[in-house]
């Protein structure tokens, strides 16, 4: 087990990936109008990368239209007082191929937003980190 300067445990990139895989909802991270932003959001893992459904009018499908974001997700138990959480770094574009849109479509990606999404963006991951804190293995199950 790798440690970090801060004595917290170094997640490989397999089971980064791996959480990635598993959860649901995370958060993204853009700039808007020069500033970070960050909005939660459901996406599911399609070739590897984070797909997200979004209305092509919101702040986010203008902004991350082939632009550096992050993604990040985690887990705690408060209780316990451990937790793990990955970020992704990617480059995100606007999916515009025909072909690739209804294959997404076929996806189960579902939006708890009341507003239509139309559009998909696709982060791919270039840099993904992890780190886990406390007894995280025994407090939250891992894949």
């Amino acid at each position: 087990m790798q440690l970090d300067q801060s004595g917290l445990q170094i997640l490989d990139e397999d089971e980064c990936r791996a959480l990635l895989a598993r959860a649901g909802i995370g958060r993204i991270v853009f700039t808007h109008q020069a500033l970070p932003a960050v909005q939660p959001v459901n996406f599911l893992l399609s070739r590897g990368d984070i797909v997200i459904k979004v209305s092509r009018t919101s702040r986010l499908a203008t902004a991350a239209a082939d632009t550096v974001v992050a993604f990040e997700i985690d887990d705690y138990d408060i209780d316990a007082e451990a937790g793990w959480s990955v970020v992704a770094v990617g480059r995100a574009r606007r999916v515009t191929d025909p072909r690739e849109i209804t294959m997404l479509e076929a996806l189960p990606l579902r939006t708890w937003a009341p507003v239509e999404r139309d559009t998909f963006i696709r982060v791919r991951p270039e840099l993904i980190t992890g780190r886990r804190i406390g007894n995280a293995a025994e407090a939250i199950v891992t894949p």
